[in-house]
């Protein structure tokens, strides 16, 4: 049985990650592990148990834009290049809201037919969809890099109270109102593993930790929450947060986390300790999956591996286990 399929976003050059659901080590008890949204949909409440239940004993497999385009093709219906290699497309795929915004009309609307086609497919099959968000700064001219962005500090400028705060409740009143308005096959809305603002601790992305404080990144990540789920009621979103490696502590790994009642999934992107230019740094990689898993027993959360990664995998051992 194929078990996930795809995201949906137009062609785009970014790198292909690998999302896996990392075991919490340790057992925790079933009526400690609550989604932050109390109004959570009965399918959202099943997906975040189910994902815990796996975790103890296995890891999910995933892919970004698995079926959206691969090597030598693009578009191609129901194939994946996983499909390709091993019959079966991963568990997980990973979708982008990228498209959703700084773009005209016609070309949001195009992107939303392909989106809510490949997120309905994956949960027609039984897969998970992961929805990281490549947000084109709101406030200037240029991308999701903040080379591309002319220096405009956009963190600040678009949380309550501020000058842009009005466009960018648009933004997300455009977003929510489109998430809750995907459906399977059963009529009913589908589950989607919402990752914003990832990797907040590097400098690459306008949201980055040199370009904002600690309380303006928080206080984005607690409206950004709360207008989907209070004000919008969207109840199908389970919110992960997912750092780059550049923590070796949990102080570290917790600088910029706006706190259990925010967060569901805890997550890291780790690309440099498992084989970016050429460097490997295996220990260290563990020892931070470590830190992760351990802090989310001790929030009773799910933990994940978010994004790793190597591009053509050069190494033929890079899936060779070693530990």
């Amino acid at each position: 049985m194929e078990t996930i399929k795809k995201t949906g976003i137009a062609k785009r050059t970014f790198p292909i990650f690998f999302l896996l659901l990392v075991s919490t080590m340790h057992l925790l008890a079933q009526n400690t592990l609550k989604l932050i949204d109390e109004k959570a949909t009965a399918e959202t409440k099943a997906l975040y148990r189910n994902l815990y239940k796996l975790s103890e004993k296995h890891i999910l497999f995933g892919h970004q834009h698995a079926t959206e385009y691969g090597h030598g093709w693009f578009g191609d219906e129901g194939r994946s290049d996983v499909k390709s290699v091993i019959g079966s497309h991963p568990a997980v795929i990973g979708a982008d809201f990228s498209g959703l915004s700084g773009r005209p009309d016609s070309m949001i609307e195009k992107e939303k037919i392909s989106l809510r086609k490949h997120i309905s497919d994956t949960y027609n099959r039984g897969g998970v969809t992961t929805v990281a968000w490549h947000f084109n700064n709101p406030v200037s001219a240029g991308g999701f890099y903040w080379k591309d962005s002319v220096s405009l500090p956009a963190v600040k400028l678009i949380i309550p109270g501020e000058a842009q705060h009005e466009k960018y409740t648009a933004i997300l009143r455009n977003i929510g109102e489109f998430v809750k308005n995907i459906k399977g096959t059963d009529g009913k809305a589908v589950p989607m593993i919402f990752r914003p603002w990832h990797e907040l601790d590097g400098d690459w992305f306008w949201w980055g930790k040199a370009h904002c404080t600690t309380e303006e990144f928080t206080t984005l990540w607690k409206f950004t929450v709360s207008y989907l789920r209070d004000s919008l009621q969207v109840h199908n979103l389970i919110y992960a947060f997912s750092p780059d490696c550049k923590f070796t502590s949990e102080a570290e790994y917790l600088e910029r986390y706006p706190g259990n009642e925010w967060v569901d999934i805890l997550g890291i992107d780790d690309y440099a300790d498992f084989g970016r230019d050429g460097k490997y740094n295996l220990d260290s990689g563990i020892g931070k999956l470590a830190i992760v898993s351990d802090y989310a027993v001790k929030a009773h959360k799910v933990a994940a591996f978010t994004e790793t990664g190597l591009e053509s995998i050069p190494n033929p051992d890079w899936w060779t286990v070693l530990y």
